[in-house]
């Protein structure tokens, strides 16, 4: 049976002796917040709610792989870890690895967790691999092994994972033949064939048709983040969402309005042709149930997908936001951290409505710039290759926060004011920079806070405390945007990892002002009470 993270809590066990080992993994544990998952799900019907009963068994079989791919053998793992707080921790980061402090091991016995995780062999090397000769061999969906006579062979998910993928394809099936909403039912049926062909990219056009749904399924191997040696690899998560209706309903209008923005740009024309699809949508959920890649380590508020070039450039992507998450992190973590780091004449401008309106722009912003280099490189991703994943993030903050700022001016929005996004935004780089430099979402975040500092975007008083400087980091961020989408455009490998290795990196201010933030004991981020028995299923 699969260690679910639904079995267990953060209550201290006083038969535990009180050892430094012990002390350190319930000091590691309060860093995660507990969240109960739930929503009040009355209002669908019965059918429905049976569809996120299977939805989530698949999940659990999402997370079973996903596993397989940041470790390996979880069942000898846990037999490895005697202490109950290590095995709840590493339950939490899908392994031994901290992946809030660089991956470092947090087991006695483990060493440094391998950048090629499980999609290559151990013994793999950067040479070897760029010299083989093999067309699948960056596919998202390809794990990479040696033969008998030990040659590097691709493997497609599709066999690698053949038992697993046929057992959520069956589950999925059974759900669709409960689904009445159309959409639903044929993305259910699309995505189970992916799983057992090995060909995603039918189902993600399905998956952007699907409009009217009230439930939302996300999953299969999606993010490459996982996958630090090259970036290439997909992991296999799961996400089941159901809709707000309300809030979805006041971001309507805000598609349409994409075409016009990315025509606006502040960038050359050549870097901005590849104008976003017109089947865009953005929508509020509730989370239900979060599994594999996207419950590991810091948890996803927001989604943008599928993050295939050629849907994009064809019929755009899709914008899901995760408003009871999302409120969760506001208000257990943004705010108190703004009540340490922020100038007290600028906290009144921390509000929900702000971190809403920027993670929702954040997400916008992967759909828009430009996918595939202007000089024949083909796409950005595979040019950057370990460095895309940061700057793709610091692009989507940036941009997102552009976005903003050209809406309000456009008077499209006016539910406060803007330097609302820019204070809560600039805390929030505080909140993200926690997750380390193991993460890209993080590490992005050390490459912008050092650009607002190269253009004096904010001031650091002797207070400790930080003011934003509004106009200098409004030019800043007009300036960022366009060097993040040209260094994109131009799929300057070398310029990225300069950039990378130099900026995105913790330097001792910030590593000054996260201990502060550390030693208050406020979580870093949060972790979930989840499934059938919170939900009422």
């Amino acid at each position: 049976m699969f260690l679910s993270l639904l079995t267990f809590g953060f209550t201290a066990c006083n038969s535990q002796p009180e050892d430094p080992f012990t002390k350190d993994m319930k000091e590691r544990l309060a860093r995660f917040d507990e969240v109960i998952l739930t929503t009040d799900l009355s209002w669908l019907s019965p059918s429905e709610r049976e569809i996120i009963s299977i939805l989530i068994d698949v999940a659990d079989i999402m997370n079973e792989i996903f596993w397989m791919q940041a470790y390996g053998d979880k069942d000898e793992l846990f037999a490895q870890i005697e202490n109950e707080y290590a095995a709840k921790y590493a339950k939490i980061h899908y392994g031994p690895w901290d992946r809030l402090r660089g991956n470092e091991p947090f087991i006695p016995g483990f060493g440094i967790k391998p950048q090629a995780a499980g999609f290559y062999p151990a013994d793999i090397t950067k040479e070897e691999f760029d010299a083989w000769a093999d067309t699948t061999k960056t596919s998202l969906y390809t794990l990479i092994r040696r033969d008998d006579e030990g040659n590097l062979v691709a493997i497609p998910y599709s066999q690698a994972y053949k038992d697993q993928h046929e057992k959520a394809a069956m589950l999925m099936r059974r759900a669709a033949e409960l689904a009445e909403e159309p959409g639903l039912k044929a993305y259910l049926l699309s995505r189970a064939d992916a799983l057992l062909s090995n060909e995603y990219q039918p189902s993600d056009y399905t998956w952007m048709a699907m409009k009217e749904s009230n439930i939302d399924f996300v999953v299969g191997p999606i993010e490459n983040y996982e996958d630090r040696l090259y970036g290439y690899k997909a992991a296999h998560e799961a996400f089941v969402l159901v809709k707000d209706l309300d809030w979805s309903a006041k971001l309507a209008k805000f598609t349409g309005m994409l075409p016009a923005l990315q025509a606006g740009l502040p960038v050359p024309p050549e870097y901005k042709a590849e104008a976003p699809g017109t089947d865009s949508d953005i929508n509020v959920y509730y989370a239900l149930y979060y599994a594999g890649d996207c419950n590991a380590g810091s948890k996803t508020i927001a989604i943008n997908l599928p993050n295939d070039p050629e849907i994009h450039t064809s019929v755009g992507s899709r914008k899901l936001q995760l408003k009871n998450s999302m409120k969760a992190k506001f208000d257990k973590i943004l705010v108190p951290i703004s009540d340490i780091l922020i100038d007290e004449g600028q906290r009144s401008h921390i509000k929900f409505d702000a971190f809403f309106e920027n993670t929702t722009f954040h997400e916008v912003s992967h759909g828009m710039g430009v996918k595939n280099t202007v000089n024949g490189k083909g796409p950005a991703r595979e040019a950057l290759k370990e460095y895309y994943s940061v700057i793709e993030e610091a692009k989507a903050d940036i941009m997102g926060l552009y976005l903003v700022t050209k809406l309000y001016e456009m008077g499209e929005i006016t539910s406060g004011e803007v330097m609302d996004n820019y204070v809560t935004f600039f805390a929030g780089i505080f909140r993200s920079s926690r997750f380390g430099a193991s993460s890209a979402h993080g590490r992005a975040n050390m490459l912008n806070l050092k650009y607002f500092a190269d253009n004096n975007a904010f001031v650091h008083q002797d207070d400790g405390t930080y003011k934003v400087n509004f106009e200098e980091m409004k030019a800043a961020v007009i300036s960022l945007v366009e060097k993040i989408i040209v260094l994109q455009g131009n799929g300057d490998y070398d310029a990225a990892k300069l950039w990378v290795d130099a900026d995105g990196v913790m330097t001792d201010q910030l590593k000054n002002d996260l201990d502060k933030v550390n030693a208050t004991g406020l979580p870093v981020d949060i972790a979930f009470k989840q499934g059938k028995e919170v939900l009422g299923l």
